[in-house]
């Protein structure tokens, strides 16, 4: 059968693998041949990631690295033999060596030119031979000169070509094998030799020889290459040459231009038109090679003017801006591209030509169309964005800033005179720069640009303002809040960023008073003004929020390590580059913000703006009236008897607010923050609780009801109106004002650790170990006043910086405590009745009882090492609770790790620490008569007078400082170099009771009003505690936990609104029960992603350093752990895999430039993990996952199958062996999943095929099993957990090497698995008609208690008892759960389900159905997940996009998406007819048709997450070669590489039939054909 050949795949492709893949021959051991250097550039920079992954992937049978001990599959390429390998060749090395001496000796003597020339012949190619095969210890010094004089005589032989060939051929390996023979060669006059013989070009095959001889020799003498003119020599005639040999000549060029001389010779003008033209060509590394040349040549020239308008000239700016503007961004190398951007830049900065020729060009909208399409994302891939290396966007930025002239009166230059009166007589060219640059600027720095990034806008932003005349610059403002855009770079800390935005708003208010004075009261901007002045009688704390501006200081300017931050003040010069002195010191004065901040306030704000009234807009003052109204109802006292009152008294002022919010005028961030509506919407729905944190446990009760009711009102009031279209929602409006205030307000720093190089270090403190990285300086020091405890040290000792503080209080305190334990002795009678002495006794090791939290190993005081106790380790979690533990940084030292899986080296980790018992009540009896029980550390530390968050490590804790004091970047020579000065003290006793959550008692017991039952979803909604480390008193802090709970109530849209009718319904509001139906309006889960704080965490994750140590900022963590909605699902997915597994050493690869949306990760992160084969049976399919699972669950492997008498292997095997597993899961009797059981259940369960596949509509949920049953209908449950246990190892372990699943999970069993807690609204999920009668049942239960309370009062009601107008007890229901009979409820003699008992019938339904009937399974599944990684990792994903996560996509394709991500080749383009036919084929498959279409060609039914363009390999598909008649072919796959060989059929009916017959028939097994 043809499609026997699915794992036919490595001999079919073997013309397709990288040049380190191929069989080796004789050939490629030779240094160099004609074409040797062509070769080597080309396999350098064509390979593409796509080849390289097939390595990865297709051939991984070939390709493993490490093979299993145990393992019966052997390799060539084993460790064992490479020490052998690498002897035995080092042996014939050194033999050879020996013999080429002589050799060489004997061919001197035949080389003379007076010889015979046949005999010059013999030696000739007797010494291409030695030299080819040598090594440089085959050639001496002396012998070198030697031969280079000969071979320079003969190269200049006039009569014998071969001579000539030969010679020049035993050049270039001379050079190749013996790289200093190309001083002799110069010195013998080589390079002018074989110039004469490039332009004679008598004979081609000599002047290929020639090119490939000037290209060794240049790489060593490029300056002697240039003075002899090899330039134009190997320019004059490259277009004869092939593309291969034209490579050549262009590397020598790049090698002599890389390093021209300072007094560039005018000669050189001479090549430029070429290598313009060279701009042109179809070959991508002959134009990098010609681009290189061009930008090494402008940098040279930059400093004459004249001779870069003799550059413009030859048409280099009209090729340069062609390229670009053409698809230059996916053919060159990202670098290439920003260097020809940056080649713009110097040309405009040094010539009044170009600047002229740019303009006339429409620069400015290829500029436009490079920052709106560039992803700011995930389009850097420099870790050294502080300084902007390698940076489009500050390429983009360097080159608008030469583009727009400063001022002429301060430069006094007339060329910045000649380019400004260009400007003005051309008006038209400013003006549409700045309609096509301003909106997109600004888009970049509310995006989360770096300081530079952002100061380079600005300054943009200000020559633009300078150069503008008043209707211009109205005209331009027309599409940017220019205001808000100002109001938010003044909550920035920086002079320079601060500076520039005065200039602007002083120019604004200069030309356009009248126009923006209101708009900058509005936004706030003279409010800014005044507090930059006088920020301690501003109130406003909208612009305080980072404690003021920071002036440069003497210490900051001077140079401190051995690497100087280039200041802002220089970094975006184009033009020469300045010294290191003068880049030291800033221009700007100490003054100069608060004198033009005072100058802006006295010459455009009225003195009585400043007053209490005047300067508030109508909004604002309406907002405050408000705000106060809502702060008096909850400041009221609630008076029990009219709740109805009170909260419609809320629900009136709360609609008031939403229509100011939501109304047409637009209400500005600044009136948002002032007027204290945010605080007082936040105080409402946390009724007061979320600064206290802390909840008395005999409240919770009464406040679950009141957050419950609250959150029900503000539901109503921003979800269920018909009246609005999504646009309009007014929880979409609210969310909106939210995300612009906190990119506004929020300034958390992006931190980069390239600042210092790494170097080996020893940190005494904790535990005494080397580190790759420096050390903190640290002074320990006793507080004062502190009795209890005695001073550490009088000297500085070096402190691991990613150490926790924790570990750290763990090595002081046993010091400080033991050393007064003497001191304490001596006052024994005195201290008799407070103490007992033996708990004074501490252990020596006391500081291991808890752990280490980052992972070293401790040293005990006698200097032996012990290792820690194994910690159960909780990972990076969502809090649910005000107590929740916040995620800290750890750093494994290498090798010396502890954690049971090794999952979480170098990354953050959750811990929980149980001090020892002894240690705790010796230490509070030490200096303490108090009887509580002290659960806080022991010992307090601070830093500056701040106390010291003990869950962050030291770096973090000292970042955290530093934010409050310095600048926004925090430069690295600041951190290392200064003595930290830590004060300790014993801390205080604590009340553990005081320390409980809301949210840890939520459980409602069965006392609770049955109206706030099911209520799980609450703490989803109302965080106790967003982080440790936030100031509470900022907004930021608001409006974190305001969106928190906006988000959280948008996804329980449904419960809350449900809740609320079934309220409505038992107060008598609603007659009927089909009104309990609610339409929800939610928002998309993407409205609530702040675009900023997602790129700041992409800039820091891509910094190597900060992730192999465990060194983000603590912004990061809380803040994923706290508000993970923030970020975006892909950045969350690289945080995730960071995490959960640690960071990856990447391997180098060509930088690729993708601007496809689909993301990657998931299908190369595990790259780089050690591989494993596993041997299964297709028949025993659970069997062998099982045997898998135990053998590598806990290893951090990357698993591939092999199935027993089958060839195939590699991905798609493996792909094929997850699906199947994801299969047998799925088979009915299992007694795993709710099937047709269920009389309740819509959810008819039925078989696909014969593939016995059970396919629920709703998806699959854990079959509820009683707690007192063991089997079942044959099915033991033991068995059951088993499965479960299984299949949370199989699911972990595909998440963790990056497979599909396919497994339809229900949402509700999703949210099982992420820990939250399931409510009686979430049955709906998989049980709709369960799941609504419940809901009615729950609904006539709280009429009935309401009505059985108002019939206390007047006994003439009576009870209505009926369901649909039937009576509770004619629905004939008993105590069994729905659908299965077996399962008793209750053990209560209850014989039927009447009005009475009705309650607790639902109650026991619900806990069946979703608590306790399933609660062993889920359990099951956690505790075979966490073999693998900490399902807690996952809690940063909602339900949704853990399906996304691990059962990929399942969309339908268009032909436009299809052509997209389709690669053609071998035979076929995207014209062809048969790919036209199959393309048609493949958009009309049906759903089942398109799921087994994949399953044929991938190995799996679904998509990796991104679809298709995120297919990895890319998807192929080639011409099939078949015999006479195509048609009777099938077409067949090769799985690994995603490859289909398609035969060219007659027709698209003929396709279509052998295509499904293939299909279904072709599954099933890896053969080769």
């Amino acid at each position: 059968m043809s499609m026997g050949n699915r794992g036919q795949k490595r001999s079919e492709m073997g013309d397709e693998l990288p040049a380190d893949k191929r069989p080796c021959s004789s050939l490629e051991f030779r240094p160099s041949s004609s074409n040797s250097s062509a070769q080597t550039q080309v396999h350098s920079t064509n390979s593409t990631p796509q080849t390289h992954d097939a390595d990865m992937d297709a051939f991984s049978s070939d390709s493993d690295g490490e093979q299993d001990k145990d393992s019966p599959y052997g390799s060539c390429d084993s460790d064992d033999a490479e020490p052998r390998r690498h002897i035995m060749l080092r042996d014939y090395q050194r033999r050879r060596s020996s013999s080429d001496h002589g050799k060489l000796s004997g061919i001197l003597s035949n080389l003379d030119v007076d010889n015979d020339p046949s005999g010059q012949l013999a030696a000739l190619t007797e010494l291409c031979e030695v030299l080819s095969f040598g090594t440089e210890d085959s050639v001496s010094g002396s012998v070198a000169d030697s031969l280079s004089s000969l071979l320079v005589k003969l190269a200049k032989h006039e009569n014998n070509a071969e001579i000539i060939l030969l010679s020049i051929r035993a050049i270039t390996y001379l050079c190749d094998v013996f790289p200093r023979s190309s001083n002799y060669l110069v010195g013998h006059e080589a390079v002018p030799a074989l110039c004469q013989r490039l332009l004679a070009i008598e004979y081609l095959d000599v002047a290929e020889q020639c090119l490939q001889a000037l290209e060794k020799i240049s790489r060593e003498q490029p300056l002697a290459c240039l003075e002899a003119g090899a330039i134009m020599a190997v320019l004059n005639f490259i277009h004869f040459f092939l593309p291969s040999v034209q490579r050549v000549a262009l590397s020598t060029v790049v090698n002599i231009c890389k390093k021209l001389p300072s007094d560039t010779p005018s000669n050189l003008m001479e090549a430029v038109p070429i290598l313009c033209g060279l701009l042109r060509h179809e070959d991508q590394q002959l134009v990098e090679s010609a681009a290189i040349c061009l930008i090494k040549m402008a940098e040279r020239m930059s400093h004459s003017s004249d001779m870069l308008d003799e550059l413009c000239e030859n048409e280099l700016i009209n090729e340069v801006t062609n390229l670009i503007n053409s698809n230059g961004r996916t053919t060159l190398s990202q670098p290439i591209y920003n260097g020809l951007i940056g080649l713009l830049g110097k040309l405009s900065s040094g010539s009044c030509v170009a600047f002229k020729r740019l303009y006339e060009l429409n620069i400015s909208s290829m500029l436009k169309d490079i920052l709106s399409t560039y992803d700011l994302l995930h389009g850097i891939s420099s870790p050294h964005l502080v300084h902007g290396n390698c940076n489009q966007v500050h390429e983009v930025l360097k080159l608008l800033n030469e583009m727009l002239p400063p001022s002429a009166r301060d430069q006094g230059n007339q060329q910045i005179l000649d380019k400004e009166s260009f400007l003005v007589s051309r008006p038209d060219l400013l003006q549409k720069l700045g309609m096509d640059i301003l909106p997109i600027l600004i888009q970049v720095v509310n995006s989360g640009a770096n300081i530079y990034i952002c100061y380079g806008c600005l300054s943009v932003v200000s020559k633009l303002v300078y150069l503008s005349k008043s209707d211009m610059l109205a005209d331009l403002f027309k599409s940017a809040n220019i205001s808000s855009f100002l109001a938010g770079i003044f909550t920035r800390k920086d002079h320079h960023i601060l500076l520039l935005a005065l200039q602007i708003a002083e120019m604004i208010l200069q030309k356009l008073s009248d126009v923006y004075l209101n708009s900058f009261i509005k936004e706030g901007l003279f409010f800014a003004i005044d507090a930059l002045l006088t920020p301690e009688k501003c109130s406003q704390s909208m612009f305080l929020v980072n404690g003021g501006f920071h002036l440069p200081s003497d210490s900051s300017q001077k140079s401190s390590g051995r690497e100087v931050l280039k200041c802002l003040c220089y970094a975006f010069n184009a033009g020469p580059s300045h010294s290191a002195s003068e880049t030291g010191n800033c221009k700007i004065e100490k003054d100069s913000v608060c004198n033009l901040a005072k100058q802006i306030k006295t010459n455009y704000f009225a003195p009585d703006l400043f007053d209490s009234q005047k300067g508030v807009t109508e909004i604002l003052q309406n907002l405050k009236e408000l705000s106060h109204a809502l702060s008096d109802l909850m400041s009221m006292p609630i008076n029990g008897d009219t709740p109805d009152q009170n909260q419609e008294k809320f629900s009136s002022v709360l609609h008031q607010i939403m229509e100011k919010i939501t109304g047409r005028e637009p209400v500005s961030t600044f009136e948002f923050i002032e007027s204290g509506i945010l605080k007082s919407l936040v105080n409402y729905l946390s009724n007061g609780l979320y600064h206290g944190d802390k909840v008395e446990l005999n409240g919770v009760n009464s406040h679950l009801c009141v957050l419950g009711k609250r959150f029900e009102v503000f539901a109503r009031l921003l979800l269920s109106s018909t009246d609005f279209l999504i646009e309009d929602l007014p929880l979409l409006v609210i969310t909106q004002k939210l995300q612009s205030a906190l990119s506004s307000l929020e300034n958390f720093p992006v931190v980069l650790s390239h600042d210092f190089k790494q170097r080996h270090s020893y940190a005494t403190v904790p535990n005494g170990h080397s580190t790759t990285y420096p050390c903190f300086r640290v002074h320990f020091l006793r507080e004062e006043g502190e009795t209890c405890l005695c001073d550490y040290s009088e000297h500085a000792v070096t402190v691991d910086p990613f150490s926790s503080l924790d570990a750290i209080e763990n090595f002081l305190r046993p010091k400080v405590f033991e050393k007064r334990m003497e001191h304490v002795e001596t006052e024994a009678q005195t201290l008799e009745q407070q103490m007992d002495y033996q708990s004074l006794h501490l252990p020596v090791n006391a500081n291991s009882s808890q752990g280490e939290s980052s992972g070293f190993v401790e040293t005990d005081n006698d200097g032996t090492s012990i290792n820690l106790p194994e910690m159960q380790e909780e990972e990076v979690k969502l809090p649910e609770s005000a107590s929740e533990q916040v995620v800290h940084l750890s750093q494994m030292d290498h090798g010396q790790t502890t954690t049971l899986d090794e999952t979480d080296v170098g990354f953050a980790v959750q811990e929980q620490k149980f001090p020892a018992e002894s240690d705790v009540n010796a230490e509070i009896q030490s200096c303490s008569s108090g009887d509580n029980e002290d659960v806080s550390p022991q010992l307090t530390l601070f830093l500056e007078g701040h106390k010291l968050d003990q869950t962050l490590t030291l770096y973090q804790a000292i970042l955290q400082q530093q934010i409050r004091s310095e600048t926004e970047m925090i430069t690295g020579a600041k951190l290392w170099s200064r003595v930290y000065t830590i004060t300790y003290r014993k801390s205080k006793c604590s009340d553990p009771q005081k320390n409980k959550c809301l949210s840890q008692n939520s459980s409602v017991s069965a006392e609770v009003d049955p109206l706030v039952q099911n209520t799980a979803f609450l703490p989803r909604m109302f965080p106790c505690k967003l982080a440790s480390g936030f100031d509470k008193s900022s907004p930021v802090y608001d409006i974190l936990f305001l969106l928190r709970s906006l988000e959280g109530m948008n996804k329980c849209s449904f419960h809350l609104l449900s809740c609320e009718r079934i309220h409505a319904f038992a107060e008598g509001r609603l007659d009927s029960l089909d009104n309990l139906k609610v339409l929800v309006h939610s928002v998309p889960q993407n409205e609530f992603v702040s675009s900023k704080l997602t790129e700041k965490l992409e800039q820091q994750m891509r910094d190597s350093f900060a992730m192999s140590t465990g060194g983000l900022p603590f912004w990061c963590n809380q803040l994923m752990v706290s508000c993970p909605f923030l970020f975006s699902f892909d950045t969350r997915c690289k945080y995730f895999r960071l995490a959960a597994f640690g960071p990856r050493k990447v391997q180098p690869r060509p930088m690729l430039n993708n601007n496809s949306g689909g993301s990657s990760d998931r299908q190369l992160s595990p790259g780089s993990l050690p591989r494993k084969k596993f041997l299964v049976s297709r028949d025993q399919i659970l069997e062998s996952a099982a045997r898998m699972m135990d053998l590598h669950a806990r290893s951090k492997v990357l698993l591939e199958v092999e199935y027993n008498e089958e060839v195939g292997t590699g991905l798609g095997p493996t792909l094929e062996f997850y699906t199947l597993v994801s299969h047998e899961f799925q088979k009915p009797g299992l007694g795993m999943w709710r099937d047709d059981h269920s009389s309740f259940s819509m959810m008819k369960a039925y078989c696909v095929g014969n593939s016995g596949i059970l396919i629920t509509p709703f998806g699959l949920f854990p079959r509820p099993w009683s707690p007192t049953s063991n089997a079942c209908d044959g099915i033991e449950f033991p068995e059951v957990l088993k499965k479960f246990f299984l299949l949370g190892q199989i699911v972990a372990k595909a998440i963790q090497n990056g497979r599909i699943l396919d497994l339809p999970f229900s949402k509700a069993f999703y949210k099982l698995i992420l820990g939250q807690d399931l409510s009686l609204y979430d049955i709906q999920l998989f049980d709709p008609e369960l799941g609504r009668t419940l809901l009615e049942f729950q609904a006539l239960v709280g009429r009935k208690k309401i009505l059985e309370s108002m019939c206390e009062e007047n006994s003439t009601l009576q009870l209505d008892s009926c369901f649909r107008n039937t009576r509770i007890e004619d629905l004939c229901l008993d105590f069994a759960l729905p659908g299965y009979p077996d399962y008793v409820l209750s053990d209560h003699d209850y014989n039927t389900v009447n009005f009475s008992n009705l309650e607790e019938y639902v109650k026991l339904v619900v806990d069946a159905t979703i608590k306790s009937g399933v609660s062993r399974q889920v359990d099951a599944f956690k505790s075979g997940f966490n073999q693998v990684f900490s399902i807690e990792h996952l809690q940063i994903f909602t339900e949704e996009e853990l399906e996304h996560l691990l059962c990929g996509e399942h969309d339908s394709w268009t032909i436009n998406e299809l052509l997209d991500h389709i690669k053609f080749d071998h035979g076929y383009t995207a014209s062809s007819p048969p790919i036209i036919s199959l393309l048609e084929i493949i958009e009309e498959f049906s759903p089942e048709h398109r799921r087994a279409f994949l399953q044929f060609v991938t190995g799996a039914p679904r998509l990796p997450p991104g679809g298709l363009a995120s297919l990895h390999p890319k998807l192929t598909i080639v011409r099939k070669h078949s015999g006479n008649c195509a048609d009777a072919d099938l077409p067949s796959v090769m799985t690994c590489a995603n490859y289909l060989k398609l035969p060219p059929y007659s027709s698209k009916e003929r396709m279509k039939e052998r295509l499904l017959y293939a299909i279904s028939e072709g599954q099933g097994s890896f053969h080769l054909s």
